[in-house]
């Protein structure tokens, strides 16, 4: 796109440049903005600097400033004794500068050279976004091969591990408006990723206590708690591998302690309020729902009412209250969730 005030200076420009290019034309700053927003944008802009009402540097500045336009290549086109301000086109994003009078073959060059850099780099850009695709896809592959393994070794956790993904995601959006120095999207979005593995550490617990049909006594209780370290024990292993992630992170706090409670009375290690993650405290609250509204070879399956009418009852006790709160805010999808996949 060619972008000058003055008819000659477009008229030139064209005539070097559109035995090889298709040429777009803008005689102001504000026709060049509307036309390089368009879904057919312009793939370099030649932009004159000194024109009325809005000049070149202005038109830049707003480009770069513009998701859908920043990217486009930006070539100020100037008089001789405008170079003195380079610099300054420089530093607001251009990428080049052409000088007036036009030497013809510069014109070309420079064009062609800035349209190859910017193939190159959509290029590499389209490989990165396919590569986080893939990258993924493994991880959520790997994720639910793993839940559905505690899952399948635990029978009657049904579609226990499908119901609570979903009603994390719930609960965490109602509290990112409270929260959003800590809940930030990026958070949510692991959190939902790794809210099937909460229940991993199963896998360690032997078949006698996990499937017994009835209560369990203090021993064997004991014995199931170990699911929590046994869970981050495994993340832990991982972790000398890949670090310190945000993702790894998140889902060590909410394997560890997802069984921790607010006043204190929780496992493994009785921590309570704030100083429960707040990862943990999500999955708590989600977790315990569809606990009760479960059947289970020791009891019968709560109704919703019921379940809600306890989740309340804990709050400030077992459960944190800002979660309980928006929990209470989205009861309703709950039960439409626990329909769908009962």
């Amino acid at each position: 796109m060619i972008v000058d005030d003055t008819p000659d200076n477009i008229w030139v420009l064209a005539e070097v440049l559109k035995e090889d290019y298709t040429i777009m034309v803008a005689r102001d700053g504000r026709s060049a903005l509307d036309v390089a927003s368009r879904a057919q944008g312009p793939d370099v802009i030649l932009l004159d600097v000194l024109m009325p009402e809005m000049d070149g540097y202005e038109v830049c500045s707003l480009l770069k400033k513009n998701e859908a336009t920043r990217n486009i290549p930006v070539i100020f086109v100037t008089s001789q004794d405008d170079s003195g301000h380079e610099a300054m086109g420089l530093e607001l994003g251009a990428v080049d500068y052409i000088g007036k009078p036009f030497v013809p073959s510069l014109v070309r060059a420079r064009v062609c050279a800035q349209l190859e850099l910017k193939r190159h780099r959509d290029d590499l850009e389209g490989l990165v976004r396919d590569r986080t695709r893939e990258l993924e896809v493994t991880r959520q592959f790997i994720i639910s091969a793993l839940a559905n393994l505690a899952e399948w070794r635990d029978a009657s956790t049904g579609e226990h591990i499908h119901r609570t993904k979903s009603y994390v995601k719930i609960i965490a959006e109602e509290l990112q408006p409270l929260l959003s120095g800590e809940l930030t999207d990026d958070l949510v979005r692991i959190l939902c990723f790794v809210a099937p593995l909460h229940d991993i550490g199963k896998v360690c617990v032997p078949d006698a206590i996990l499937q017994k049909p009835g209560r369990l006594t203090p021993e064997e209780y004991e014995v199931m708690k170990r699911h929590t370290t046994c869970a981050r024990k495994v993340l832990d292993s991982a972790g000398d591998e890949i670090g310190g992630h945000i993702f790894l992170r998140a889902a060590r706090e909410l394997v560890y302690s997802h069984h921790e409670r607010w006043d204190g009375g929780g496992y493994p290690e009785g921590i309570s309020g704030d100083g429960i993650p707040l990862v943990a405290r999500i999955m708590a609250v989600a977790d315990v729902y569809d606990a009760l509204i479960s059947r289970r070879v020791y009891k019968p399956p709560f109704t919703h009412e019921e379940a809600v009418r306890l989740i309340f009852e804990g709050r400030g006790t077992q459960f944190d209250p800002n979660v309980v709160d928006a929990f209470m805010k989205r009861e309703s999808d709950f039960a439409v969730i626990a329909r769908q996949h009962a």
